[in-house]
């Protein structure tokens, strides 16, 4: 049998009810106000970075390594086949123009020198033989061209001879056709040593120009030869240092191969390297910035390499102080080639706070506190980065990681 439920007991459980749900309100209230008091949270000063808004250009770069290296380098190669007697410098001395640096050992090359030299006079004697033997047969066939000459005007007598007889009534027709035939035999033997002298003298002039050409072709070997002895003197042919000599006496080199190089430090490049997913942006002539410690050197690219090894491309850049004196030969730099440049825009020190995104959140100092504000980032270098909107000239911003409190709206900044 159900009992009733009286007013009283009503009253009290709605009593209840409204206690609960008025301290759960509470509890709530006391959670969020909890969570803000946390994430409204201080930062000592001292813990970070700062830098004031300002107006300026700023140039965007991309960061690449370099390497500096000698403007101009020659290399010395063997002009011949030899081993090396003498090492006169060692590398890292500085060389004077026409300075020794290697002895090579040259007695094989100068007796193939000596040897050659003889082969070419002797074809001169050759050749002096040949004008005068062909001198003689073009006299023979000459002074024999001169009897057919002779020849054939005795038969030309002799046919007029036969014809006056024959009309006196002393001779015959058969005498006169036979000195007739006899003076066509003659022409045509004088014909024929007219063309043999034709031929011979053609052929005079062509044996003459081939032992010429031939002698030529010695005279050029041999002062190929003669030069490559004078060069097998090793000398530096302008001033600087040797970055590299073969010192390894009595070692056979072969004609090309290297043997010393010089370097002249006075002036210098960079060849840089940079990740190939910025080969659409690389190109010749683009301004770069050579950092060395605190020193910042300018120049702009003048060669892009196009091949890419390891996902690397290399470049070089002409500075413009090549010889600047903190250069060093192989010293390694870092290099920042300017893609953009803006003029006149808001900026500030860059520093770990801008993460590279657009927009994105950062503080802004006032009054002792840092606020946060949503700022749109420009372009960007290793020294500034470009602020579009969101700041003023003159304001403080916090240049610092402030990741860990990236859900804090507001922060207090204490000594």
């Amino acid at each position: 049998m159900d009992k009733e439920i009286t007013l009283e007991v009503t009253l009290q459980k709605r009593r209840k009810a409204i206690l609960i749900a008025t301290i759960s309100i509470l509890l709530f209230i006391a959670a969020i106000w909890f969570i803000r008091a946390f994430f409204k949270s201080t930062i000592k000063k001292s813990e970070i970075t700062t830098a004031i808004v300002e107006t300026g250009d700023l140039e965007n770069t991309i960061n690449a390594s370099g390497e500096v290296l000698p403007e101009f380098e020659e290399i010395v190669t063997s002009p011949i086949n030899a081993s090396i007697k003498d090492a006169v410098i060692d590398a890292g001395n500085k060389v004077n123009a026409g300075q020794s640096i290697l002895t090579l050992d040259k007695s094989a090359t100068q007796t193939a020198y000596e040897k050659q030299k003889f082969q070419l006079e002797s074809k001169r004697n050759e050749i002096s033989k040949l004008k005068l033997d062909l001198d003689k047969s073009f006299y023979d066939i000459q002074s024999n061209n001169d009897i057919k000459q002779l020849r054939i005007s005795s038969l030309t007598d002799a046919v007029e001879n036969a014809k006056r007889l024959y009309k006196a009534g002393g001779g015959t027709r058969e005498s006169i056709e036979q000195a007739e035939l006899n003076l066509k035999v003659a022409q045509l033997e004088k014909k024929q040593l007219e063309n043999e002298i034709k031929s011979k003298q053609q052929t005079m002039r062509i044996e003459i120009r081939e032992a010429v050409i031939a002698a030529a072709i010695q005279q050029n070997d041999l002062d190929e030869l003669q030069r490559k002895l004078n060069l097998a003197n090793v000398v530096a042919t302008r001033t600087g240092v040797v970055t590299y000599v073969n010192k390894n006496i009595g070692a056979n080199i072969h004609e090309g191969e290297m043997i010393a190089r010089i370097a002249d430090l006075n002036s210098f490049k960079v060849t840089g390297s940079i990740s190939d997913n910025y080969l659409d942006q690389l190109h010749n002539n683009m301004p770069a910035i050579i950092r060395i410690n605190d020193t910042q050197l300018r120049g702009h690219v003048t060669n892009v390499y196009p091949s890419v090894q390891n996902s690397i491309i290399t470049f070089d850049i002409q500075l413009d102080e090549r010889n600047n004196k903190q250069l060093r030969p192989n010293m390694k730099v870092e290099v920042f080639v300017v893609t953009a440049m803006h003029s006149n825009v808001m900026r500030t020190a860059n520093g770990p706070a801008f993460k590279g995104g657009s927009p994105q959140d950062i503080f802004i100092l006032n009054n002792g506190k840092a606020v946060r504000r949503s700022v749109h980032i420009g372009l960007s270098n290793f020294d500034y980065v470009e602020l579009i909107d969101g700041v003023k000239q003159g304001e403080v911003v916090i240049t610092s990681d402030m990741s860990e409190y990236k859900n804090a709206r507001e922060l207090t900044i204490r000594d």
